[in-house]
């Protein structure tokens, strides 16, 4: 019976729990961003951090882990083993971390379901809050850690510190003589999904928990309702594109972005012109990827416009158990994926990379009019 209902029943309900929970507005969104950047280079500590970076900097953002309570509906059970390799990889390699955000999945799990079921990760994460290398971002699913009068004494309990929670991040750059400022936030704002809607609340916790749970599906794959997703990703797109010398980075749409293209135009382009050469081996390597199933499914506008300043971390929810981030490190910044071996170890894969320097020169070429 469940495997005839997920048959007929999980793409209307998935459509529908997309329709009801996600409405970006292009307006709103700018407008949100705008103000969150200049709350934070105005005052800095309150909404945000901003950290003086250069090519001897480490850092690492991971977000959307939507940790849950070990349940059928908890999507990051799958990539728990890839999420806390990765951690301790970069703990080693002395890392910032920044947590972008919907960290916890606070709508479908109570709070002490998720610290129960999510002990390993916790202190993985605590390994960077005792090198006072660890920024915690709240996103809409985790919007507790902001709101809640309690939340400063949970995060202490949770990590053994205080931990602040912010809204986002800046990272201050000079390169070739000129500042480049690098903007971190979880990407929610201007989503009525996010902006105190709550019958999308209710809607998720109510009806599409329960419902994932006993059909057991995660839809957290790009392929789910890219569309809306890619709009999203490019109204954001279009507010950095309207800045001087302003990189963006978010989470929220699970999908990742690298130089204001998804990963899956990346791979079209590159099968592109591989045909063009006839370079067999690298046709082979592409094909491959496309027909792994990850990113097979996604049929998003193009985002690329003339600029190479919006970047999104993609999530650590994969249905397939994989996760992704964006590194910031000795003047590179990489899209990386972390995934499980046929051999049970988990290797860290560079999907895309290309210099910090690059990002200056491309905020300086035409910007798209309002």
């Amino acid at each position: 019976m469940r495997a005839f209902l997920q048959k007929i029943l999980s793409q209307p309900v998935i459509r529908l729990a997309n329709k009801l929970s996600s409405r970006p507005d292009q307006k709103r969104v700018h407008k949100a961003l705008t103000t969150l950047f200049n709350k934070i280079q105005n005052k800095p500590g309150n909404h945000g951090l901003i950290i003086d970076f250069d090519n001897t900097s480490k850092l690492v953002i991971f977000s959307d882990q939507h940790k849950g309570s070990r349940n059928f509906n908890d999507d990051f059970a799958r990539s728990e083993k890839n999420y806390l390799a990765a951690l301790n990889y970069y703990n080693q390699e002395n890392y910032l971390y920044c947590n972008l955000g919907d960290s916890e999945e606070l709508w479908k799990n109570t709070l002490t379901g998720v610290l129960k079921s999510n002990t390993a990760t916790f202190d993985q994460e605590h390994l960077f809050s005792q090198r006072n290398a660890f920024i915690k971002v709240f996103g809409n699913h985790d919007l507790y850690w902001d709101n809640d009068p309690l939340a400063p004494l949970t995060l202490e309990k949770v990590y053994g510190q205080k931990i602040k929670i912010y809204e986002g991040v800046i990272l201050r750059m000079v390169l070739k003589n000129t500042p480049l400022s690098i903007f971190l936030t979880h990407g929610h704002q201007g989503d009525l999904q996010s902006d105190g809607n709550w019958f999308s609340k209710w809607f998720v916790s109510t009806i599409w928990a329960p419902f994932q749970s006993y059909l057991r599906i995660n839809p957290n794959t790009p392929a789910y309702n890219s569309q809306l997703k890619s709009e999203h990703n490019m109204m954001m797109y279009n507010w950095t594109a309207k800045q001087s010398n302003l990189v963006l980075i978010t989470g929220h749409t699970h999908q990742p972005v690298f130089n204001s293209l998804t990963h899956l135009e990346r791979l079209y382009m590159r099968l592109e012109t591989a045909r063009l050469n006839n370079n067999q081996q690298e046709i082979q390597q592409i094909e491959a990827e496309l027909a792994a199933g990850k990113f097979s499914g996604e049929t998003s506008p193009r985002l690329a416009y003339s600029k190479n300043t919006y970047f999104n971390t993609g999530c650590c929810c994969f249905s397939d158990g994989d996760i992704t981030g964006i590194e910031i490190e000795g003047g590179k910044i990489r899209l990386i994926k972390w995934k499980s071996e046929e051999n049970d170890h988990t290797k860290r894969i560079i999907l895309e990379e290309s210099n910090v320097e690059e990002l200056l020169d491309s905020t300086n070429i035409n910007q798209i009019s309002k």
